[in-house]
């Protein structure tokens, strides 16, 4: 068994639960030193000539997971606190999102250490299209297809095509997903995150026998996901209590507007420093209701406040909020977790319908991109829900069993190991 160093190291808690999925369905030391670590990790320098006339040299990262059920998928954040452990562990996780929703591709990841909060618009042009440039050797629509993440949206997307079709010499929509819809994106990208977590709490919600207008919900993070989410399950008819933001956090049992906090809100998703009644973040994941969110960063559940947590369900839309400690603590109180790489998924799919639209020639509506994403995420809960009752595993290595299994078969069948 791998041990964790630290409070909390993301890529080896990921492995060890990996370890563990994979000895659950019965493979060896073989697999396991295999599936533990991406296939190929590149760690590119992308000299980016600034505003002021000087050059910056800025670091970056693009991990491969693995690639034995087709070309791997993943997004590119911008971040000064980035690393290669963090992307390693992402490209796993994306890995498992694909397993678990059936797609036809393998993890990937990228990143690059920079705040783009402090950058101009020309020189986050420039680095975009100079790590194109760094790593165009490995990736394409049937290699690795990059897509937004953490602090990257369309127009970096729009700029990193641009780059590789110059490349490439040929127009290549399906090389880079999360595109503007002009350039070939597909509708309901930018709300796919969200929509996947609501649909994952109804059924969460279902299992638990409590209607959805009966809800309670908190929602920690107020950025694209947490925002967008709000929204939807406040015209649920859901009731949402609580709220935060990087400033702090809003709670109110009767419930919050959130048409009104969602037209205060500034560009970053902060608006609860307009209110002199704010608690903490910390205080806000305490707070009683039935379906908690962490919506923000990673280790937000940990082994010192999970005993405090009074929701029912947890539903993760962020990347590693609740630690292995956490997770175990929350199950024994039979707090039923929908684990991120299950709850956040919405997004790879729809990315995923981007890059068939693309290669196809042929978009679909927004009503149709959203009924195939709740089919896909329905029938992944299920899966794992029912894997979680019949193995009687928590929900977290039920995703992962579900998640590395179909990876596995095709690694099998390769004749890898």
């Amino acid at each position: 068994m791998i041990a964790v160093q630290g409070a909390f190291d993301v890529l080896k808690s990921t492995q060890i639960v990996i370890e563990q999925a994979l000895r659950k369905l019965g493979y060896g030391d073989d697999m396991i030193d295999l599936l533990k670590e991406p296939l190929r990790m590149m760690t590119v320098r992308i000299p980016v000539r600034m505003d002021n006339g000087g050059t910056k040299v800025f670091t970056g990262f693009r991990a491969q997971h693995n690639d034995a059920v087709g070309p791997t998928k993943g997004g590119v954040r911008f971040h000064p606190d980035v690393n290669a452990d963090e992307v390693k562990a992402l490209s796993i996780w994306m890995s498992l999102k694909c397993g678990i929703a059936d797609l036809p591709y393998g993890g990937g990841k990228g990143g690059i250490i920079c705040d783009p909060r402090g950058m101009s618009f020309p020189e986050l042009e420039r680095l975009s299209r100079g790590y194109v440039r760094a790593i165009s050797q490995l990736v394409g629509p049937t290699k690795d297809i990059p897509a937004p993440d953490v602090m990257t949206n369309s127009q970096i997307m729009a700029w990193m095509l641009d780059e590789y079709s110059r490349i490439r010499e040929f127009d290549s929509p399906g090389f880079i997903t999360g595109k503007p819809l002009v350039l070939g994106g597909s509708r309901g990208r930018e709300t796919a995150t969200a929509r996947g977590v609501a649909v994952m709490i109804h059924e969460a919600l279902r299992t638990r026998g409590i209607p959805l207008h009966d809800a309670r919900i908190i929602i920690q993070g107020f950025g694209n996901a947490g925002s967008f989410l709000a929204k939807f399950m406040h015209e649920a008819g859901a009731s949402v209590i609580g709220i935060s933001d990087v400033h702090g956090a809003l709670y109110n049992e009767d419930g919050l507007d959130i048409e009104h906090l969602l037209d205060r809100r500034d560009s970053f998703g902060a608006v609860t420093n307009l209110y002199s009644g704010s608690i903490s973040n910390e205080e806000l994941l305490e707070r009683p209701c039935d379906v908690l969110v962490p919506a923000a960063i990673q280790n937000q559940l940990t082994a010192d406040n999970a005993p405090r947590v009074q929701a029912g369900i947890v539903v993760e839309a962020a990347n590693g909020p609740t630690t292995l400690e956490a997770t175990r603590i929350l199950t024994e109180r039979d707090v039923l977790i929908i684990p991120d790489v299950l709850a956040s998924s919405g997004g790879v799919i729809v990315s995923y319908f981007e890059w068939v639209q693309n290669n196809q020639g042929y978009y679909w509506s927004e009503s149709e991109v959203e009924h195939k994403l709740q089919d896909m995420m329905i029938r992944g809960f299920r899966q794992v829900y029912e894997l979680h009752q019949s193995r009687a595993v928590d929900m977290r290595l039920a995703a992962y069993m579900v998640g590395v299994r179909r990876l596995a078969e095709a690694v099998r069948y390769r004749g890898w190991v």
